[in-house]
Parts: structure tokens; C-alpha cells; sequence
């Protein structure tokens, strides 16, 4: 009963499936380098020098590897007759989890570099809700990774209950960003230049001072930054995003790879950015808030629908995340002149405004960025006002979505508009929530009763 990839016409819904039978030793293979590192760190006492210690990690190894297996064998997978995926797991106790595939958020297909040698792929799927929101499938082969994302974001779609396995949605590429615009724009980092600048300071003062520990600095300075760097190039390596019925599709990476559905409607907020390095050549980079995908990468990550592009691009996009929406016929309203008082750096750039379908607010001046969220994902409406708002008449308004990068927020405001601004946003979600997509959303929302 091991994993294979789905022949035509193979029924996934009731049958246990387990993983690829590689998956102990691809699991093992992701922690060798820790595995290596300790035993030659914490090992270097021990007698027999380099060949006791490759034995010694060879030993980890394996028996890491014989746990694995346990593992692997008591862990299964399989569609319940509600269409929800269902794990079970556990060698001393068993544990069941349910993926309800009507709160599914979105579906990961990732590719870590030493499962990618051998043609082995995880399948993350994210649900809204829940300290266990994010699930992890490793490892399948690749078609059976691929067919497993299809058969999840079919039934999130409601259009597939039991039956044949799915067949993954044709799709069509919008944007791929070019690599020479992913380095040079990942080069003019503000925190980079800031490191080196540290970094050439902190030479200067060792050499005059003749403390060479000081170099120590350099690596503090610099030599971590830029490490996030290299990462942030490689993850987002030929990234690119496709439409397609299930959603949009981002790929992306160079040594590690990662495919990621975000199916129609379920993004919460967005966010478009400029850093001040980026405006002579005029790009931007969005950021999206989707309900789960917060828990695996931390509480600011969220999902990048494009890592850096022109406006027009950022444009083409908007127009599929948010249908019907012109961010740029929003009429926003600045902040009052008295915000000076509180905000003198911002103060300018500071404004918010809404129409029918969409909140939007501005700020930032180092990093300037638009905040979009649409009226039926609002999570809820405050008016915050501290002491010195109060004693200035101003107040801010903050629109809560769910956690991540976009935090949408009207800030200091007077406080009558304030009020004003929190109360229209109630009633527009209100009535927005009346009309939206359902969460099966390729279903329709009308009722039963009603004739076409």
C-alpha cells in the first residue's frame, strides 16, 4: 500500500494511501547537514579523528532513517465521504486530522532541493482557522503531488465529490519576473547597504583601534543580511504567475521549488510596496494576506504575488486577485495638517478612502504602500486614539484582516472622521458579505428555489 502516481480513472476517495516509500530517506536526507555539523562540533573530542565522526553521523543517519520508516508506515491519507481530506498518523498514539476543503486557503506543491534529486515533492495544503491550520504531505512523487493539489482545490471548488482522480486545470502565464530585475532589485536592499555601511565603519575602528574582534562586527553587520538575501534571490528564482480555474498559480525557485494555488476569493488583503531604492526604476512589490499561510512562515510572511515588476504589471495583476476593482480611481482623502504634530514624517503621505467594493489606506514615506482590502473579507473595525491623538483631536481607524504582512490601517484622522470612516466601512462589509462568492466557489450562491 505505498504511494504511486494515480492511474486514469483510480478512485482517491475512500482508499488509505500512504507516501513514497523514499520519504524516510529524503526526510533524513534535510536534516544531514545538522546532523553532520553537530556530531562534527559537538564530536570533536572523541578519538579516531574525521572516520569515527563519519561513522558516528552515518549511525544518526540510520537510525534516524529506521524511525522514519516507522513513521512513514503508520501514516496515511485519504478523501472522507464529505470530500475532506483526512490524515491519520502516530506510532504510539494515533492522531487524525481533517482538511475541510471548503476552507481551503491554498495549495502549496514544494520541491526541497535533495527530494527534487530523487523526484520527490510535499504537498501543503493551507485551511483557514485553527492552531493546526497548516498540513504537511511529504513526500509523493511528482504527477501524484501534482494530482493530490488538483483533487484538493476541485473539491474546495465544489464541483467533484467522489469519483476518478482530477485532472489539473490548463493554465495560462501572466507574468514572469526576469531574473536581472529580481537581483538588482534585491541588491538595493535598504538593510544590505545599511549592514555594509556598519560592516565599513566597523573595519575602519578595528584598524585604527588595532582590535581585530572587532571584526566579529562585520558578520553582524553584513554577512546576515546578505545571507537573507541570497535566500530571498534563490526562493523567488524564476518566479512566475499563471491563471487558471482554480486560481492563480505562483512557481517559483532555483535550488529548492515551490508551486502555490491560491483559489478565487480567498485573498484577504493586499499590499503594494516601494521601497525608496526601487522608485528611479519604478517597481513595486504586493504582498497578500491568505488565511493559514501565516502559521508555517511566521506572522508578517503571507504570500508574494510578485516579488518585484512595474506598475503595469501590478496593475494586470490586481485586476484578477480583486475583479472589478481600480485601486487607482479610489478617491483618497489625506490627513489633516494637525497630523503633523503627531506624524511629522509621514503626515504627507498618510490618506485613506473607500467605494463600493474595497477599503484602501496609504502611508509609509521610506516605504511607501497602498493597503487594499475588500469590504467582505473585513475581519472587524477599530477606532484606537492614545493620549496624544487625544489631546491632538485625531484618531486612527483599523480595518483587521487576518494576520500577515497587511495591516490596513486609516491613521491619524480627525476623530469625527474617524467615526465617519469606521462606520461606513461596518455598513459597506455588511453588505458586501450579502453578495459574496461562496466558499465552494464554483458553486452557485443562489438558493435552491430560485430558477435560473
Amino acid at each position: 500500500m505505498t504511494e504511486a502516481s494515480p492511474a486514469p480513472g483510480a478512485d482517491l476517495s475512500s482508499r488509505p494511501r500512504r507516501t513514497h516509500p523514499l520519504t524516510p530517506v529524503a526526510e533524513v536526507g534535510d536534516k544531514l547537514p545538522g546532523i553532520l555539523v553537530a556530531v562534527f562540533v559537538l564530536g570533536r573530542d572523541l578519538p579516531g579523528g574525521i572516520v569515527v565522526r563519519l561513522g558516528l553521523a552515518l549511525l544518526v543517519a540510520v537510525v534516524g532513517a529506521g524511525i522514519g520508516w516507522l513513521i512513514w508506515w503508520r501514516r496515511s491519507f485519504w478523501f472522507d465521504a464529505d470530500g475532506d481530506l483526512r490524515i491519520a498518523s502516530g506510532v504510539l498514539t494515533r492522531n487524525e486530522r481533517r482538511v475541510q476543503s471548503s476552507r481551503l486557503q491554498s495549495v502549496e506543491v514544494s520541491r526541497p532541493f535533495l527530494a527534487r534529486l530523487v523526484g520527490l515533492a510535499e504537498v501543503k495544503p493551507e485551511v483557514a482557522g485553527g492552531e493546526n491550520a497548516h498540513v504537511r504531505i511529504a513526500y509523493l512523487s511528482e504527477p501524484a503531488a501534482v494530482a493530490l493539489r488538483a483533487e484538493l482545490l476541485a473539491r474546495s471548488a465544489g464541483v467533484r465529490g467522489t469519483g476518478s482522480a482530477a485532472v489539473e486545470a490548463p493554465e495560462r502565464v501572466l507574468v514572469r519576473v526576469p531574473a536581472r530585475d529580481l537581483a538588482v532589485s534585491t541588491l538595493l536592499n535598504e538593510n544590505l547597504i545599511l549592514g555594509a555601511l556598519v560592516g565599513v565603519a566597523t573595519i575602519v575602528v578595528a584598524v585604527v583601534s588595532g582590535q581585530s574582534a572587532s571584526l566579529v562586527g562585520i558578520l553582524l553587520a553584513g554577512g546576515i543580511p546578505g545571507v537573507g538575501l541570497v535566500n530571498g534571490f534563490l526562493a523567488y528564482y524564476d518566479f512566475s504567475v499563471a491563471e487558471s480555474p482554480d486560481g492563480l498559480r505562483l512557481r517559483s525557485g532555483l535550488l529548492s521549488t515551490r508551486a502555490q494555488t491560491v483559489p478565487p476569493g480567498r485573498v484577504q488583503a493586499v499590499r503594494v510596496a516601494q521601497p525608496l531604492l526601487w522608485r528611479r526604476s519604478g517597481w513595486y512589490r504586493v504582498s497578500l494576506n491568505v488565511a493559514g499561510s501565516n502559521r508555517r512562515e511566521g506572522e508578517n510572511s503571507g504570500v508574494v504575488l510578485l516579488p518585484v515588476a512595474p506598475y503595469p504589471v501590478v496593475r494586470q495583476l490586481l485586476s484578477r486577485v480583486l475583479p472589478g476593482v481600480d485601486i487607482d480611481a479610489v478617491d483618497l482623502v489625506p490627513a489633516p495638517r494637525s497630523a503633523r504634530f503627531r506624524a511629522p514624517w509621514q503626515q504627507p503621505r498618510l490618506a485613506c478612502g473607500l467605494d463600493d467594493e474595497v477599503f484602501v489606506s496609504r502611508g509609509g514615506r521610506v516605504v511607501r504602500r497602498v493597503d487594499i482590502v475588500p469590504h467582505a473579507r473585513t475581519q472587524s473595525v477599530r477606532v484606537t486614539q492614545g493620549p496624544w491623538q487625544r489631546w491632538l483631536g485625531l484618531a486612527s481607524v483599523h480595518v483587521d484582516s487576518t494576520p500577515g504582512p497587511v495591516k490596513p490601517a486609516a491613521r491619524q484622522r480627525a476623530a469625527v472622521d474617524a467615526r465617519a470612516v469606521a462606520e461606513a466601512q461596518v455598513v459597506h462589509a455588511a453588505a458586501a458579505r450579502l453578495g459574496f462568492r461562496p466558499e465552494r466557489w464554483a458553486r452557485s450562491n443562489r438558493p435552491a428555489t430560485e430558477t435560473p
